[in-house]
């Protein structure tokens, strides 16, 4: 079932799904009016990632007026919450920090006008065009309702601010800086993302893979330049490159297995400077997504004899083979919902906040960096799920498609940032407690 027509169906009963008042959704509520505040001036004050330095400390203050044990600069800018409550089991809750270098053009009231410098020297504006900052603000509502709810729950509690993941090195670097050492290791580990493919108040899960293994790929071909009107001196690095993206196309339609799902694109193509000049070089820029480990090594090894492959035949000797470069470091893998926690976490919001509101949807071939969390420890139980941005107004307006609306990383996504964080905050925070709750 595609995500238009479930959404679609629930959007008019978003507002209608069966309520069922209780203390925590009326504090969640009385909450809201200080996480908007908050969300707002996260919202106009973004940071690129790796450099969330003011966010951190931020959030960071307002964990530490809840009583956490709190640890700053972990993998660099990242924040860790602890707070212990007797025995039980040890739950990891994230939100992101990063923003991403994009111009806001939301017309919002509170818009972002930063402007920042990235690691790569890159000037631009910077905007929360993937609603970090709703993470954020659902991260400090939960925080607030545990921390007043500790004769409810037994356990542990790790709540972590995690930078850096639009570049996906921010959980890396939390685990390389001792996150499972230096702090209690999770039995559980939950997350949410806002959905631009969902109506606002709308919560989606997917059991097992959720989001894509990640891989980005260079290729640099080699050919031999000169004179574009004397062609059969050269060896054209262009056609050759053309070959090579033609050929890359079979490695999905003629080598994967079809029930499993493989993305090759290839997103830059870059050579020569002159119409009459044929270059010594072209440049492939290329994004790889898969979900399991077999069919990630079938494409990475596919791009590779690829690549030799068709300089073989174009007549390219030895030492002007292309050049092949996996970018390891910013490889994501894939996300998976361990079926336990999915299950038992979908039955207990689908009672909390009715059917129509909570639904399984496909996965997707985005990537996250949440699932390296459950890859570090795989005995832990993970969890991210969706809660639904797009305003109703706006859905009912595109007839539920979400083609028709911005996307996340659109420089005018404007989530409905209040059914967002008060629905995020009273569902993780019921979530938390299926882990951590007493009988």
């Amino acid at each position: 079932m595609k995500i238009r027509s479930i959404a679609a169906a629930a959007a008019l009963c978003v507002t209608t799904a069966p309520a069922h008042a209780d203390a925590l959704r009326d504090a969640v509520t009385g909450d809201m009016p200080s996480l908007m505040t908050l969300y707002r001036d996260l919202h106009a004050n973004p940071e690129l990632s790796m450099q969330e330095v003011a966010t951190a400390a931020k959030l960071a203050a307002e964990a530490r007026k809840l009583g956490f044990q709190v640890t700053t600069g972990v993998g660099k800018t990242g924040v860790v919450a602890v707070m212990p409550n007797g025995a039980g089991p040890v739950l990891l809750i994230r939100a992101d920090m990063d923003g991403l270098p994009v111009d806001e053009q939301t017309g919002l009231p509170f818009a972002s006008k930063k402007r920042a410098t990235s690691r790569a020297g890159v000037e631009s504006g910077v905007m929360h065009a993937c609603g970090h900052d709703t993470h954020m603000s659902a991260w400090v509502g939960a925080a607030r309702r545990l921390a007043a709810m500790k004769t409810l729950w037994s356990g542990t509690l790790v709540m972590i601010l995690q930078p850096g993941e639009e570049t996906g090195e921010g959980a890396r670097a939390m685990l390389a800086d001792g996150l499972f050492t230096r702090f209690p290791k999770p039995t559980h580990a939950l997350a949410f993302h806002d959905a631009a493919a969902l109506p606002a108040g709308m919560i989606g899960y997917t059991p097992g893979y959720a989001l894509a293994n990640v891989d980005s790929v260079d290729i640099l071909v080699k050919g031999v330049g000169g004179h574009g009107a004397y062609p059969q001196t050269t060896k054209d690095p262009i056609l050759l490159g053309s070959r090579i993206v033609t050929t890359l196309q079979t490695l999905v339609s003629r080598e994967a297995d079809p029930q499993d799902p493989a993305v090759v694109t290839v997103g830059s193509f870059h050579a020569g400077a002159k119409h009459n000049i044929i270059p010594d070089e072209a440049t492939l820029l290329i994004t790889v997504r898969s979900y399991t480990d077999e069919t990630r090594k079938l494409l990475l090894d596919g791009i590779r004899r690829i690549a030799r492959g068709e300089a073989i035949a174009a007549g390219l000797p030895e030492d002007r083979m292309p050049v092949v470069t996996i970018r390891d470091k910013e490889y994501t893998p894939a996300t998976f919902n361990t079926p336990k926690l999915t299950a038992d976490t979908a039955a207990l919001l689908a009672q909390r906040f009715g059917d129509s509101r909570v639904r399984k949807v496909p996965a997707v071939m985005g990537g996250e960096d949440f699932g390296r969390y459950h890859l570090a420890d795989k005995s832990n139980e993970s969890l991210i799920f969706w809660v639904g941005g797009t305003p109703l107004a706006q859905w009912q307006a595109a007839g539920g498609d979400p083609a028709k609306l911005p996307s996340l990383h659109s420089p005018k996504w404007a989530p409905d940032a209040e059914a967002v964080i008060s629905t995020a905050t009273e569902a993780m925070v019921a979530a938390a407690l299926g882990v951590l709750g007493k009988p």
